[in-house]
Parts: structure tokens; sequence; C-alpha cells
């Protein structure tokens, strides 16, 4: 369906093989083809365009301002019909919908791969089915002769299932039909581009010298028919492209969706198509739709899946994998939980007049030395990076996923980031690179904490006071100290080697802290 639309002097064309389209402005939970946006008069969703039987119909979705045909209000009327050319408004936007005839091509052919015009050849469609239409009789016996063609329709599933290359599934399809249909000398498939809409040429058989009529091509897809066309007897078969005699082409749908489009042909004069090919090749052109359908979900999962593992670079492996799963389940969601959690600052000391001097590209190789081995350090003991803010990095164990040790983890995981901090500045030291040195707080307490945002973007959010406590001890730790505070210390005293000491602070005064030095043996 192609619709032109206008807002305040902008046109946009949209153009997809749909037969329904809803128009109006996007919400969560809420699909809608023509994004009307930045139009805020608009609904969402507002109306919905339909293509039944080569007839358009609109019906406006209970919008708040209505929607007009040639001026009339259609709020509350139902479905519609009109006609390609008559002016929709919608508030400030004002759309057509095109005759789809005046965009349709002469011809097309394909000739040793490579796209030319042709003459269209003067055709009669001579059998007609349409997609919804019964492919096979009830009662009927089956034909001793068209047993194969039964053996085809078993086998495509199969085939389905075990190929996992779709190119090459494609190809395997094509060339079965071409081989099961008896007047068949040729054929193709044509799958509609996800992104563009394009009608690309996926497999063809057999290799060398595809011909096909873009104009047959359009009239399956938008009448949802498969059909039988013969070159008219009166024609000069000189004039033929390709010298094609008759042929076959039938829409690939699945669930009232046009993905593309199945053609066979034959040169032979006295060879012709029969009802019961029409009624194979349908039946195959749906096992097509189904493996291309299913091939755009797997897309979609891998490439869900990869945005994902991105998403969620701030979380441990063993984190990762179980938001994974409960994405899969269907059971990653918005919302937020009080519990006490374990949160940990790790700040460089004295970076700003640490940097001054030196060159960007440094002060980054500086930060991505440290940083990527303090951050692999959390991951290791199940920490989860909350964010990386300049010089500092803040951390939190027992979120998103309670951890019942979680204090206990926080605490060897600072223990572990300052000697891995000595390790790495050895290394830097030895290549005569700028070293640093950090100082790190850890403080527990009752937070709100979950993911906010929606479904398509969310991100896990801490909430509440414990935060800013766990910067105050932070700011009081010199370069490779390590202070928690009291609460966490009530919790770990028979575990850890620690002494106290006093720590000031700008508005607070001085507040006592814990110097973490070591864990006890019961803790090792």
């Amino acid at each position: 369906m192609r619709i032109r639309y206008r807002h305040r002097g902008h046109e946009k064309i949209f153009d997809r093989l749909l037969d329904v389209v809803v128009l109006g402005r996007p919400r969560d939970g809420v699909h809608v083809d023509i994004d009307l946006t930045p139009d805020l008069r608009v609904s969402r969703p507002h109306a919905r365009i339909s293509l039944v039987d080569g007839a358009y119909w609109i019906e406006d979705l209970e919008s708040a301002n209505g929607t007009e045909v040639e001026g009339k209000s259609i709020k509350g009327m139902g479905k519609v019909r009109f006609s390609p050319g008559e002016r929709i408004r919608i508030s400030e936007t004002i759309l057509e919908v095109d005759n789809p005839s005046a965009h349709l091509s002469a011809s097309w052919a394909y000739q040793d791969s490579t796209l030319i015009d042709a003459p269209s050849p003067q055709v009669d469609i001579v059998e007609s089915i349409g997609v919804a239409q019964a492919l096979f009789e009830p009662g009927k016996g089956i034909d001793p002769g068209r047993v194969q063609d039964l053996a085809l329709l078993y086998e495509l599933p199969l085939r389905i299932g075990e190929e996992e290359n779709f190119d090459r599934l494609l190809q395997l399809m094509i060339d079965a039909l071409v081989d099961v249909i008896p007047s068949a000398d040729r054929g193709a498939l044509l799958l509609e581009d996800t992104v563009s809409g394009e009608l690309l040429l996926k497999a063809h058989s057999p290799a060398g010298r595809p011909s096909i009529d873009m104009a047959l091509a359009t009239r399956a897809m938008t009448l949802r028919h498969g059909f039988i066309w013969r070159a008219r007897v009166d024609h000069d078969r000189e004039q033929l492209a390709n010298q094609i005699n008759s042929g076959m082409y039938v829409p690939l749908t699945w669930k009232r969706r046009i993905l593309g489009v199945a053609y066979v042909d034959n040169n032979d004069a006295g060879s012709h198509f029969s009802t019961d090919d029409l009624r194979l090749m349908l039946a195959a052109g749906h096992y097509v739709a189904m493996a291309a359908v299913q091939n755009n979900l797997q897309n979609d999962l891998r490439y869900s899946t990869v945005l994902l593992n991105r998403l969620l670079t701030n979380f441990s492996p063993k984190l990762r994998e179980t938001l994974l799963s409960r994405a899969a389940q269907g059971r990653l969601r918005t919302g937020g939980q009080r519990s006490e959690v374990v949160l940990l600052e790790a700040d460089i000391r004295g970076f700003t007049q640490l940097t001054s001097g030196m060159d960007a590209d440094d002060v980054m190789d500086l930060l991505n030395d440290y940083f990527s081995a303090l951050i692999e350090i959390i991951f290791q003991h199940d920490g989860t990076v909350d964010k990386i803010n300049g010089d500092a990095i803040f951390s939190v164990f027992g979120s998103p996923e309670p951890d019942p040790l979680r204090y206990e983890r926080a605490a060897r995981a600072a223990l572990k980031m300052q000697s891995g901090m000595l390790e790495i500045s050895q290394v830097r030291r030895s290549r005569g690179q700028v070293t640093c040195a950090v100082g790190i707080g850890i403080h527990c307490g009752e937070i709100l904490h979950g993911f906010i945002g929606s479904n398509e973007r969310m991100q896990l959010t801490l909430i509440g006071d414990a935060a800013n406590w766990t910067t105050r001890y932070c700011a009081g730790a010199g370069p490779g100290q390590i202070l928690i505070s009291p609460a966490l210390h009530q919790r770990l005293w028979r575990h850890i080697d620690a002494d106290l000491v006093e720590i000031d602070t700008k508005h607070e005064g001085k507040l006592p802290a814990y110097q973490l030095k070591g864990p006890k043996a019961t803790m090792r």
C-alpha cells in the first residue's frame, strides 16, 4: 500500500506491501505503521486503512479529533469505503492513497542476474484462486498421478526444520517445485526486504536466465490470488521475453501478510499448467512464507539477544544469563523493590591533578587499564556496575537479583580490587606510564532498586540515602584504603580485620568508619 502524507509542508511516502495499515502516534503496547508525530492532535492510534479484495476501506479508531474523507467526518461510522486519490484529513495531516496501477512497471526481466527493461507480453489469466480458498477439495480421491505432489508437501516442512541456511532452503524449495510441476521449466522466489520493502530475488531455477514480470507479480500480491496466465495465441511468440509461453504466480502469505511472490513458467506452446498445479503452488507458497517468517523471527531474536547483551554489559556474566532467561520468558519488566543491598564506590585519588598534563588518549588508556580490571573483579564477585562517572565506579551487590552473601562478596571484591590496582601499577610503571591509586568506600542499607523506563528501553536504578552515605565513606578513603560503614562492620566483624577510624565530612562532621585490612581465616 502506497500512502502519501503531508504535515505543515513536509511530505513523506509510506510504501509497503501491507493490506492493513494503522495510522497514529505510537505508545507503549500500541503499534502504528505510519507515525504521524509531531502532529500532537493525532490519537494513539487514530485510524486504520485496509485493502480487501481490491477495495480500500478506512475506519476511525475512536480518535479524539476524528477523521475526514473528502471533507466528511467518518468518526463513529465504522469502515467506510474510499477510492485512491481521495483526500483524508487527520488533524493537520493530509493523506492520499495512491492508485497501485499507476506505479506498476510495464515489465521487468532478469537475465544473467541483471535487471533490464522488457516489453510486457499480452497474456490471458485463465485460472485464479484466492489464498483464502480451500486448496484441495474435501472428499475427492487422490489422483495416482499426483502422489509426488503430496510427497513434496510432506517433505517441505521437514526441510524447513532441518536446513539452517535460509537462502539454501529457498533454493531447495524452488528446485523442488520446478521438478515436481510437470510443465515448469523455470521458477523463482521473490521476498520483500523487511527494511526497504523492495522485492528481492532470493532463489531461481535453473541458474542463468530467470524471467519475472513485475506487473504480474504485483497483481498476485495486490489481489491475493494465485493465477495461471498464457500468452495469447495471436501474439508473435518471438516477441515474448525469454520465449515464455505460460506461467503461474502465487503470493506468499502468512496470517494475512504478503511476504513476496513465487512463480514458474515454461517455453513449450503445447504444455499448459493445470488447476492442480496452481493449488500445489499455492500450498507450497504457504510453506515458503512460513519459512520466511521463521527466518525473520530468528534474525530478530539474534539481533535482540545481541542488543540485550550490550544493554546488560553492567552485569556479571552470571547475572546476565539470569536476566536473559527472564527476558526470554517475558519476566524482565520494569518495577522496583525495597531491600538491603551493599554499595561500593571506588574513586581515583587526585585524578584531576594527576591527568592535567596528559594527552586525552593517555588518560583514556589509564582509565581503561585500571577500570577494565576493576569491573572484571566486581563481576567475579557477582556485583553489578551501576555507573561509571569519570574517575569513579559505583557498584551494587544484591541487585537486581537477591544474594545472601552480598556483604562478604563486596568486602572480598574491595580487597581484590586494591591488590589488582597494585599489579596494574607495577606493569604500567615498568612501561614508564603514569600510575594511580583508588580509595574505596562500602556501605549497606535499604534502597529502592529495579528497572525503570519501558520494555524497549530500561535501566537499573538505585534510589535511597544509602548511595549518598557510600560516597561519604569513599571520599574519606585515602589511596589504597578501603573504608566500610559501621552498618557493614556489624555484619562482618567476625570475618574481617578492621580498625576503627574517623573521617571528616562536609555536612555531617566526623563520622566513624572502619578501615578494612583483610579477611580473618573464617572469611578466606
